[in-house]
């Protein structure tokens, strides 16, 4: 069945065709040889989800749930786009990279972590075939052959454990097959595009099958260096490659999973474009043009990553028992010009052809930095035992060891050198061991009515030193080892009902309580020559206590589907970080409290036979209650609008005060529209029309608000018009992603000048697909 156009099946297969082309999976076009006697109303399929460590229906699950299915990743993925794709295209959910490909940042229901640390950990877990990922460089292993995503969102902890104080993002791989079977995906595009991704699997033998997968992205540079001597004379290019394979054992009594997967990464780091935000607003400079950059700077990104998994299944009769083991390890080296480049003289004035027209914002500086990871591996282990009780108790139990060593490399080069001089090297080793115990039950107090719960004990130990090799002109002088070790335990736990209205509505509501253990950070080429323990910091526990009420349906005869739900939560200490500016440092710190509150939509629903609809839509008010939090400002440039706060002694100003303030990178109002209509072109083959559309509010890139560094709200819409013919077994599409070609600023570097950098830019090209 082909994933982009199912809607033409083979009349052995269904009676009418099934296109599974939006987010549960579900479209209909009927069948040309059907005739209109016979035709059916096209209804929604149930959708299967894994949130609960089960298969379960999605509406049976207690927890604010979206599924984003393969066909609907195979449509946001046209353009060879990379996993911040998702972002937005779920109520809640916003994902955000200064890295650009190599280092996304996921932020559920306003939570995440604007840290760019490579040792940095996020409140939002990504699990990769049941995996946990903790490095941030191994959350952007790209997308393919996937079944399904499930984003789950608030605290997690009881089941999944590793860091899901906000939610859970959950990647499932297309599994082997007892049919031989697979795809192969062609597709070329704007900046000499290539994106080619394809699969093949099948048995081997009576007990063995197998998979295999491969994916192979590449566009070219499409901006242009300027700079005259500057090191390259493009950039935001990339190669980038993956592959998969599964080996699939399937006995009497026991089955096996073997997973093992690489990704290869070549291409460009983000880019820093200094001066290019109008002071006093937060407007593009007059003149702008994303296609072009001036900077003197080296700029690249390379990351190899590679990892392996065993789950095994053994079946005791009333029991399973599952073990899954992990390792993933990654090599990695980004350098960029974090200044923003030599400087932003683009014709902002073209009538004369001069430069001049526009005032830089701050003096020119050496700040080109580059970080590695020469070192790194991740080892899991879980034993999972399940009953499988006929009666109304069930439970599962199971205990989880975690441990992760990485060694980063953090380097400074003088930019306004002769060839760019090393000028500055320093060096972070940390190793994290984690244990946990966990347990939960259910059980069906009576047909109607069912009740959940869970808890986890988890403990947690960082050993971390810094160390200055070589100075860097503004940062710490050579020195340390400087060392920090934590050491901690917690209890998570969740508690749920689920009550059936009826066959087609249920209700539910959900406590819960999640836990993400201290972080350390050591950025010592910035830090302060007479910083406390050489600069390195530490942000405390935090805890997140989470409350929601919602309602689930089938309506219509099941030709629409609803989920709906209310939350409010509470983050006693919150690790947030101050990045740069005025400090010119990173540095960890605890916020008394944070609380958000809103609630999430999904809603699909055919409008017709031919026409399916889905809607997402979630609002999320966030804020940082602290009276006695403060945070420096931009190094200059920009106009903060919080309270500023003085020394009562001296004073001297010592930062703004940010109570009140919303969380960084949280937008209030997440929107998503997709629509599907199809036409049958006779027996076997179908023309069909997809476009979505992904909205956001506005968002604070700091922790403090000011005029410059508040992203404005962004509109993103994609086009698709395919083709497919013997039964979905071929098709041909045209296809835009940015499709508006919008240009907005989605991050900034706030040193001493108004730096951002800005979104994709808009894509069209053509795919072909055949599948057996």
């Amino acid at each position: 069945m082909s994933r982009l156009c199912p809607a033409v099946v083979r009349p052995h297969r269904l009676a009418f065709a099934i296109a599974a082309l939006l987010p549960f999976g579900t479209a209909f076009a009927q069948d040309a040889a059907t005739t209109t006697a016979e035709k059916e109303a096209a209804t929604l399929d149930t959708v299967e989800v894994t949130a609960q460590r089960k298969v379960e229906n999605i509406q049976d699950v207690p927890v604010s749930i979206s599924s984003v299915s393969a066909e609907k990743l195979d449509v946001l993925g046209s353009g060879g786009n990379d996993v911040r794709f998702l972002s937005g295209r779920v109520p809640s959910l916003n994902i955000e990279s200064s890295y650009g490909r190599a280092f996304p940042r996921f932020y559920i229901r306003g939570l995440g972590n604007t840290d760019f640390d490579l040792n940095a950990s996020q409140p939002v877990s990504l699990v990769y075939d049941e995996v946990v990922q903790e490095s941030p460089l191994l959350k952007g292993f790209p997308i393919f052959d996937l079944e399904r995503i499930e984003v789950l969102r608030g605290p997690q902890g009881t089941l999944f454990g590793r860091n899901t104080p906000a939610g859970v993002v959950k990647f499932e791989s297309a599994k082997p097959t007892r049919e031989l079977d697979g795809y192969a995906q062609l597709s070329y595009g704007t900046d000499n595009m290539w994106n080619f991704e394809g699969a093949i699997g099948g048995p081997l033998s009576a007990r063995w099958s197998a998979r295999v997968s491969a994916l192979y992205q590449r566009k070219d540079d499409w901006v242009t260096n300027t700079y005259a001597a500057g090191s390259s004379d493009g950039f935001e290019g990339y190669d980038e490659s993956a592959a998969r394979v599964q080996f699939l054992y399937e006995g009497d009594a026991f089955e096996g999973l073997f997973n093992l997967h690489k990704r290869h990464l070549n291409g460009t780091a983000r880019l820093f474009r200094a001066n290019i935000i109008k002071p006093g607003t937060n407007d593009f400079v007059p003149g702008f043009d994303k296609d072009k950059m001036y900077t003197d700077g080296v700029n690249f990104s390379e990351l190899d990553t590679w990892g392996g998994s065993a789950r095994l299944r053994w079946d005791l009769g009333d029991y399973n028992l599952y073990s899954i083991s992990g390792y993933e390890t990654a090599e990695s080296l980004n350098r960029g010009d974090i200044d923003g480049g030599y400087v932003y003289t683009f014709d902002f004035n073209p009538a004369d052809g001069t430069d001049a027209g526009q005032p830089l914002i701050g003096a020119r500086f050496p700040s080109e930095s580059a970080d590695g990871l020469p070192d790194h591996k991740q080892i899991t282990q879980e034993f999972r035992l399940e009953s499988d009780y006929a009666g109304k108790f069930n439970w599962q139990a199971g205990v989880f060891y975690f441990k992760e060593d990485i060694t980063i490399d953090s380097f400074n080069y003088n930019s306004l050198a002769p060839g760019n001089p090393r000028a500055g090297h320093a060096v972070q080793e940390q190793e994290n061991t984690a244990w946990a115990a966990f347990a939960s039950g259910e059980y069906d107090v009576t047909e109607q009515l069912k009740l959940r719960g869970g808890v986890r004990y988890t403990q947690d130990k960082k050993d971390f030193s810094a160390s200055v090799l070589e100075a860097a002109p503004f940062g710490a002088p050579v020195g340390g080892p400087y060392r920090v070790s934590t050491d901690v335990n917690d209890v998570s736990w969740d508690l749920s009902a689920v009550y059936a209205l009826n066959d087609d509505v249920n209700f539910y509501g959900r406590v819960a309580k999640g836990f993400r253990a201290p972080s350390v950070q050591g950025r010592l080429l910035f830090a302060a020559p007479t910083a406390p323990n050489g600069g390195v910091s530490t942000a405390d526990s935090e805890e997140v206590i989470s409350y929601e009420i919602g309602v689930k349906a089938d309506l219509w005869d099941k030709r629409a589907r609803l989920g709906f739900n209310v939350f409010r939560y509470n983050v006693d200490n919150q690790q947030i970080i101050a990045v740069g500016g005025g400090s010119n440092i990173a540095t960890l710190l605890n916020a008394d409290k944070s609380v958000g509150q809103g609630f999430e939509l999904d809603l699909e629903a055919y409008l017709t036979d031919s026409l399916l609809v889905t809607l997402g839509s979630s609002y999320n008010d966030t804020e940082i209650k602290d009276a006695n939090l403060t945070v420096p400002g931009c190094g200059g440039g920009c106009t903060v609008t919080d309270p500023s706060v003085r020394d009562p002694l001296t004073d001297l100003p010592i930062g703004y005060s940010i109570d009140g303030n919303p969380l960084p990178q949280a937008p209030k109002w997440v929107h998503n529209l997709t629509a599907r209509y199809g036409i049958g072109m006779g027996e076997g083959a179908e023309l069909y029309i997809y476009t979505d559309w992904a909205y956001r509010s506005e968002v604070n890139f700091f922790l403090y608000e000011s005029l410059e560094f508040r992203g404005k709200s962004s509109l993103e819409g994609g086009l698709r018009i395919g083709y497919a013919w013997n039964y979905g077994d071929y098709e041909v599409a045209l296809f835009g992603r940015n499709i508006t070609d919008q240009t907005r600023i989605v991050g900034g570097i706030d040193f001493n000048n108004l730096t951002g950098f800005i979104n994709e830019p808009r894509t069209v090209g053509v795919e072909f697909s055949a599948r057996f």
